[in-house]
């Protein structure tokens, strides 16, 4: 287990930042070009801002990328109180962006990001431009829950999570995200492992995962955001079914899905998928 101080030489560069936001000393990178419309993108539970590196290197010559460590998660960690909801995420992120003075913002989100960026944009429409889902969480049935959340879940299950997380279950689950496993190298688990290894962030996620939430996806037929949503057509965390009822909830929708890719798109084949984000952007 790296310390927090060798975590962030390792992981941080000339382009990380960290502000006291809500609490927490928060790692973020705002890339880019300023003139540029601004693009937060909010990443997945077990990942860190380093999931859009690519989406960052193909988008920046013209538009404004912000990024953060979720609560939670990365270089961020655990909140004090280590308590979790939507309503603390939701109250983050505007924070974050009311702290920089950011008015409006295209938001883009994979996983919980995701769920989070739905949420958001429901909440608080008049700050949204453009709204971005790629393999989003939010439904509560039963196949939309990722196995690390429903063993996290069981008391012996998130025990032994929160005692020893061997690397070669971190091996596993990142080869479970990506639907080319060739694409899976040592430097990529290592990424994933210290990030979750980080003091606090072990606990943090047993305690994501055992927080109560309440099913607001009801709510998405409420989201008149114009709405992009990207799906790998192998992801073994969310099936690509649930790619199917965002877009069939969500009015003004359409529906991208990318053949043998899996859970995380936009780390997989980040030229094709930041592509047509910035077609939909420009639309």
């Amino acid at each position: 287990m790296l310390r927090l101080n060798q975590l962030i030489r390792k992981y941080s560069n000339h382009q990380s930042l960290f502000k006291p936001i809500d609490g927490l000393l928060v790692h973020f990178r705002d890339e880019g070009n300023a003139n540029g419309t601004p693009i937060l993108l909010l990443h997945g539970a077990f990942s860190s801002l380093h999931t859009w590196d690519g989406w960052v290197r193909e988008m920046k010559k013209d538009y404004r990328l912000i990024r953060f460590d979720l609560p939670g998660f990365g270089l961020t960690g655990p909140t004090e109180e280590n308590k979790y909801s939507v309503e603390i995420y939701m109250n983050f992120i505007n924070e974050f962006l009311d702290t920089f003075k950011i008015k409006k913002v295209v938001i883009v989100g994979n996983s919980l990001g995701g769920w989070m960026s739905w949420e958001f944009a429901w909440r608080f429409p008049e700050k949204v431009i453009k709204l971005i889902l790629i393999d989003s969480a939010g439904y509560f049935h039963n196949r939309a829950i990722p196995l690390p959340f429903k063993m996290a879940r069981l008391p012996l299950g998130g025990a032994l999570m929160g005692i020893s997380t061997p690397r070669n279950i971190f091996v596993r689950l990142v080869q479970e995200v990506y639907g080319d496993k060739s694409k899976v190298t040592d430097n990529l688990v290592d990424r994933y492992y210290d990030h979750f290894l980080r003091i606090g962030n072990r606990e943090a996620f047993i305690a994501i995962a055992k927080s109560n939430y309440t099913d607001n996806t009801k709510k998405l037929k409420e989201i008149k955001t114009e709405t992009l949503i990207l799906w790998g057509s192998e992801d073994a965390w969310i099936p690509v079914e649930f790619a199917h009822r965002f877009v069939n909830e969500i009015p003004n929708s359409r529906l991208i899905i990318y053949e043998g890719v899996g859970h995380v798109p936009m780390e997989e084949n980040s030229v094709m998928t930041a592509e047509d984000a910035v077609d939909f952007i420009k639309s």
